[in-house]
C-alpha cells in the first residue's frame, strides 16, 4: 500500500476523500495544541528524545506535525505472518481479509448453549484445537482469560496453550510489564530463538489505549518492548461513544485516529520500521441498559471509517466484528455476527476478530465459532466476485444447449460446479423439509455442537515436536513457579 493516498480504498466507503483529509487534518492539530497522556516515565523520555513537547510534570506530549508524519512513513506497508513450520500464511496490507476468533472472554458457554461459566484453562486447550480445524479461521487469538490461573501469568499461559494445540499464527497480549518478556520466551522457544522469531513472526501483539488520549503505563511499557523485539504491534484504540468518547460518530473517528497515531510515533521511535497494525474496539454505550455494545450499527460505520483513515496512511487495519452482544446462539447473534462480518470484509479490514463471541466479548462459544466459520467462509466467496471470461460466460454452451437442452451432464457444469459456488458444511441445511425432519429436524446450533464433539473426541495432534512441547512445558513451569501463586502439584495440573 501507498501513503497517503486515496487509491488504496475499500468497496464499502464511509468516508469520503475530503472528509479523510479534514480528520487526517484535525487529528494533526489535537495531537500538536492538546497532546496525549503517557504515563510511564520511560515513554516521556524516548518521546522528548525523538522531538514531542513532553511535559514532565502533566505527562502530556504535544505532537509536531512532522514527527507524526515521519512515523507514519516509516510504519511497513504489508508484511506478513507464520505458522508453526516457518511457512508465511497471512500476508497483510496487500487488500487481503483474515478472520480470528474474538479476545479476552471471562466466560464460556457450555455445550448445551445456555449456561455460562467462568472460563478455565482447559476451555482455551478447546478454543485452540476447534479453530485449528476452522478453515476459514486464518489466524486463532488468545480467546479466554482462564479463571484458574493466577492474573499475573495468565497471559503467559494463554500463549503457552496455543503454541501447545495450534499451527496457525495468532493475536494476544501482554497484562502487564513482565508478561511481554514471559511471552517473548515462549514465541521464541516455538520460533527456534529471538532472531528467527524476529524474521517470522508468528503472534501480534495488542496493546491498548485509553480513551480518552490516555497510554497507561503498562501500555507505554508494552509498546516499548514489543518495539524493541521487533515483534508486530496492534494498537487498539477503544471510543465509547458518549462516555469516553464523543457521542458523535465523526467525533469518535477522530478521537481513535488521535490515539492511533500516537501510539504509531512511540513504536516507530523505539524501533523504525517495526511491523504494526491500525487496530480498533469502538463501543457504543447505550445509556439505556448501561452496556457497552461492540455490534451496533454505528460501530460497525465507525470500523469502515477509521479503516479508511489506517488505508489512507498505508497500514494494515484491524477491527471486531462477527460477534454478537446476544448471550446465547439466537437470531440476534446470526443477525448481528453476519451484519458486522460482511461489512467489516467490505470495507476491507485486513484482520477481523469476533467470530466465537457473544455476550459484549464476555462469553465464548465453540458452537458460534463453528458457525461463524461460514460466515466467514461466505464473506470470502463475496470477495472473490464474479469471474468473469470467455469460459465463464459460455456463449457457444448456451447456444447449443438452447431452449430444451440442459447443462447437468455437460463438461463445462463438470469443471464448474464446485469452484463457482461456496459450498458450506452441515451447519447450513440445504436439505429438503422432508430429508431434514427424517434426519431429526436439527438446528444450526445442534450441527455445530456436534462438530464440536467430533474435533475435541479426535486424538490427532498438531505434530509439535517432543523437545519444543517440553522446551514450551518447563518454560511455563519456570513461569509459574517464579509468579509464587501455585504450588508444584497445581503448576503440573496446569501443563496441556
Amino acid at each position: 500500500m501507498e501513503k497517503f493516498t486515496y487509491t488504496n480504498q475499500p468497496a464499502l466507503r464511509i468516508l469520503s476523500d475530503e472528509q479523510i483529509s479534514t480528520i487526517h487534518e484535525k487529528a494533526l492539530y489535537i495531537l500538536e495544541n492538546t497532546g496525549v497522556y503517557f504515563q510511564d516515565e520511560k515513554a516521556l523520555e524516548i518521546l522528548d528524545k525523538g522531538g514531542a513537547k513532553v511535559d514532565y510534570q502533566t505527562k502530556i506530549v504535544k505532537f509536531p506535525s512532522e514527527i507524526v508524519m515521519d512515523a507514519i512513513r516509516k510504519v511497513p506497508a504489508a508484511f506478513q505472518m507464520y505458522n508453526r513450520y516457518g511457512e508465511a500464511v497471512v500476508t497483510l496490507g496487500e487488500n487481503n481479509v483474515y478472520f480470528d476468533p474474538g479476545s479476552a472472554g471471562i466466560r464460556f458457554l457450555e455445550s448445551d448453549g445456555k449456561t455460562a461459566r467462568e472460563a478455565a484453562g482447559s476451555d482455551l486447550v478447546k478454543v485452540a484445537k476447534v479453530g485449528e480445524s476452522m478453515s476459514h479461521i486464518d489466524l486463532l487469538a488468545t480467546a479466554l482469560t482462564p479463571y484458574d490461573i493466577p492474573q499475573d501469568i495468565g497471559d503467559s499461559y494463554r500463549v503457552y496453550v496455543l503454541l501447545k494445540h495450534s499451527t496457525k499464527p495468532f493475536i494476544t497480549g501482554a497484562y502487564s510489564v513482565e508478561g511481554m518478556s514471559a511471552i517473548r520466551e515462549l514465541l521464541a522457544i516455538d520460533a527456534g530463538g529471538y532472531e528467527a522469531l524476529k524474521a517470522k513472526p508468528r503472534a501480534i501483539l495488542d496493546i491498548t489505549s485509553i480513551s480518552p488520549l490516555k497510554w497507561t503505563k503498562i501500555s507505554c511499557n508494552n509498546i516499548i518492548d514489543a518495539a524493541t523485539y521487533g515483534l508486530p504491534i496492534e494498537t487498539i484504540s477503544v471510543p465509547l461513544l458518549g462516555a469516553a468518547a464523543p457521542a458523535t460518530l465523526a467525533g469518535s473517528v477522530l478521537l481513535h485516529t488521535v490515539e492511533t497515531l500516537s501510539g504509531i510515533v512511540l513504536t516507530q521511535l523505539v524501533n523504525p520500521g517495526n511491523p504494526m497494525i491500525y487496530g480498533g474496539a469502538p463501543m457504543l454505550f447505550d445509556m439505556k441498559n448501561l452496556t457497552t455494545s461492540l455490534n451496533s450499527i454505528e460501530t460497525n460505520l465507525i470500523s469502515g471509517a477509521y479503516s479508511q483513515m489506517g488505508k489512507y496512511y498505508g497500514i494494515p487495519v484491524h477491527t471486531y466484528a462477527c460477534l454478537s452482544d446476544s448471550k446465547v446462539n439466537d437470531s440476534q447473534a446470526g443477525l448481528e455476527s453476519a451484519m458486522s462480518g460482511t461489512l467489516a470484509f467490505l470495507s476491507g479490514i485486513d484482520v477481523i476478530s469476533g467470530p466465537g463471541m457473544l455476550d459484549f466479548c464476555n462469553t465464548f462459544s465453540l458452537e458460534k465459532l463453528v458457525i461463524d466459520n461460514e460466515i466467514c467462509g461466505m464473506a470470502q466467496r463475496l470477495g472473490r466476485g464474479i469471474e468473469f471470461s470467455e469460459e465463464t460466460l459460455a456463449v457457444d454452451l448456451i447456444s447449443e444447449t438452447g431452449a430444451f437442452g440442459d447443462y447437468l451432464a455437460t463438461k463445462h457444469t463438470l469443471k464448474w460446479f464446485r469452484k463457482e459456488p461456496y459450498l458450506p458444511s452441515k451447519v447450513i441445511d440445504r436439505t429438503n423439509i422432508y430429508n431434514w425432519q427424517e434426519k431429526g429436524a436439527k438446528s444450526s446450533f445442534e450441527h455445530a455442537r456436534e462438530i464440536v464433539e467430533q474435533i475435541l473426541n479426535d486424538t490427532k495432534t498438531t505434530g509439535l515436536s517432543e523437545e519444543v512441547s517440553k522446551a514450551l512445558d518447563d518454560e511455563w513451569k519456570k513461569i509459574a513457579r517464579n509468579n509464587g501463586e501455585l504450588d508444584e502439584s497445581s503448576i503440573t495440573d496446569t501443563l496441556v
